[in-house]
């Protein structure tokens, strides 16, 4: 296939797979935008709803008092289970419980840190961070519109190549930068386009990539291949008899000192500790 074959196909790849998914990736662009921004925003909604935590001088209450509450509180839903615990990141942030069913619709519930009262508790998939979460990653469509979202995100990925090979700066480079604003609008429009698609393109190839293996796990072996590395097992504890479980409060400060230069975000039920270096 000579090189205007590949050309012509290149650029009706290019077209259609752009009119067909472009709307899509709108959508999940403008909304990944707004998550950039989603534990600030949200952290701004949570203290308008339920009032803004004092800073105090005292000792916060344990996560196991913490967990106590949240297991008393909801001891007669069955149908909810404890998963997560995030612990305050400011003086000013509450503990944050979060609880699924088994239809895997999320509880979460607020804790005062200093007080260990519950100060409110709400649905998250009904607030304006959990729709937009919906939106970004299923078009608030479950697992289909995972689905479409994922093979949007491979089409993406197809856009980029196509897109680079189409590039005029091949053919002369500074063709493929120049910017000819007092043009027809159509190519203004055209050059606006080469140019912030080459500069951008390394990026929205990866986006779309990784955005396929969000929503697909399959990918997953092939993403371990090509990096040379392998998976790691699942941790195991296992029980030695005649001692008991260690407490939540013990067991973060053995994981602070193992990794003193992280910082523990959350904890999980199954005693997995989240941490972020």
């Amino acid at each position: 296939m000579n090189s205007k074959k590949i050309r012509d196909l290149a650029f009706t790849l290019h077209r259609y797979l752009g009119l067909a998914v472009g709307l899509v990736l709108v959508i999940v662009g403008l909304t990944g935008s707004l998550l950039v921004f989603e534990q600030d925003f949200d952290r701004f909604m949570i203290a308008q709803q339920y009032g803004q935590i004092t800073p105090q001088q005292v000792q916060l209450v344990s996560p196991e008092s913490v967990m106590n509450t949240i297991k008393t509180k909801y001891a007669t839903r069955s149908d909810l289970h404890l998963f997560r615990i995030y612990l305050p990141n400011t003086p000013a942030s509450p503990y944050i419980g979060q609880l699924s069913t088994i239809k895997e619709q999320r509880t979460e519930v607020f804790l005062n840190p200093y007080t260990g009262k519950i100060i409110g508790e709400r649905i998250s998939d009904n607030t304006l961070i959990g729709m937009i979460l919906s939106l970004h990653y299923s078009l608030m469509a479950g697992e289909t519109g995972t689905m479409f979202v994922g093979i949007a995100a491979f089409l993406m990925c197809i856009l980029t190549i196509t897109g680079l090979v189409l590039w005029p700066g091949w053919r002369k480079l500074i063709a493929g930068f120049k910017i000819k604003l007092d043009a027809h609008p159509k190519r203004v429009n055209f050059d606006i386009h080469k140019v912030a698609g080459i500069i951008a393109v390394v990026f929205l190839f990866f986006t779309g990539f990784t955005g396929f293996c969000w929503s697909f796990s399959f990918p997953e072996p092939i993403i371990y291949a090509v990096t040379f590395t392998q998976k790691p097992s699942e941790p195991i504890s296992k029980p030695i008899p005649g001692k008991s479980t260690l407490g939540l409060t013990q067991q973060l400060k053995i994981a602070d000192t193992a990794l003193p230069g992280a910082v523990t975000k959350s904890i999980y039920s199954r005693l997995q500790v989240d941490r972020v270096h």
